[in-house]
């Protein structure tokens, strides 16, 4: 098979200080050297990597070895693919070493504690995969656009959130941050496809287009946010997202580039292997 990618994503899609989301082609495939076809291949041939690192993680914490973990942050605007990433990406692992965790609007006892409280209550544990469907990032992003929050809070939660998850990377979790970048025209495609389908009724919402028209606001919020709290420890990728094929490649191509650099190996046995098969074979 030809080379699949001629940059790795994790540098063809690394967001820079001075990030402007407008000049990011929302239809275009940094990086990946091939159509829709054989992106499919690739996914499918990428399984059983990503599946084997992830089992490699979660039985080394099982044994005493790596206490680390992986979190994926995954954030977007409606319909640009978080569910799809999950499922086709995600799902490729054996789940009972992934956390999923979508986060909605914080309850009142939430908004009780500080913004950071419910996300730390949903942190990966040892060796797992841990996926946030929207994260602490609300808490910059609506927080913001919907004047949730004063703008001195706001400004306050940037350097709260870079210094929480310093706090992550140095107690062993890889943060991989992920934006999916779906375009206005794009968006609007696939809500009125949901309008269409009544098997997709349910992931339709009229408040759905009360956010679209915000949509100038939110680009604005999102662009300082990854501005503000991309860093060498946790940066931030953003990942072109109308067309999915190429979103779910790089999110996996991202998941394995990271657990691979986590250097994972298969546990030892902690018993005497040849005197087990000789008391099962006596057995």
């Amino acid at each position: 098979m030809a080379k699949t990618w001629t940059t790795p994503p994790s540098d063809a899609l690394r967001a820079s200080s001075d990030l402007v989301l407008a000049d990011v082609d929302t239809r275009s495939t940094p990086g990946f050297a091939g159509d829709k076809a054989y992106a499919a291949q690739t996914l499918e041939s990428g399984r059983e990597a990503l599946s084997e690192l992830q089992e490699k993680l979660f039985a080394g914490s099982r044994t005493g070895g790596d206490r680390g973990n992986v979190l994926l942050v995954l954030q977007a605007m409606d319909t640009a693919g978080k569910g799809g990433i999950v499922r086709h990406v995600v799902g490729a692992v054996d789940p009972q070493g992934v956390h999923h965790h979508a986060f909605k609007a914080p309850t009142e006892d939430e908004l009780a504690h500080d913004f950071l409280w419910r996300i730390r209550r949903e942190l990966p544990g040892p060796g797992m995969l841990g996926v946030f469907d929207r994260s602490h990032y609300e808490d910059v992003l609506i927080g913001k656009v919907r004047e949730l929050a004063p703008l001195d809070e706001i400004e306050r939660r940037y350097a709260q959130i870079v210094e929480f998850e310093d706090e992550l990377v140095a107690n062993g979790t890889t943060v991989i941050k992920v934006m999916l970048h779906i375009s206005f025209e794009e968006q609007k495609k696939r809500l009125a496809e949901r309008l269409e389908r009544p098997d997709k009724f349910w992931k339709y919402s009229p408040g759905d287009v009360d956010e679209r028209n915000l949509w100038t606001d939110y680009q604005g919020a999102y662009e300082t946010a990854i501005q503000r709290t991309s860093t060498d420890r946790a940066p931030w990728f953003v990942v072109p997202a109308d067309r999915k094929w190429y979103a779910r490649v790089a999110v996996q191509r991202l998941l394995i580039d990271a657990l691979r650099g986590r250097d994972l190996s298969w546990p030892p046995a902690h018993f005497d292997v040849e005197l087990e098969k000789t008391r099962l074979a006596a057995s």
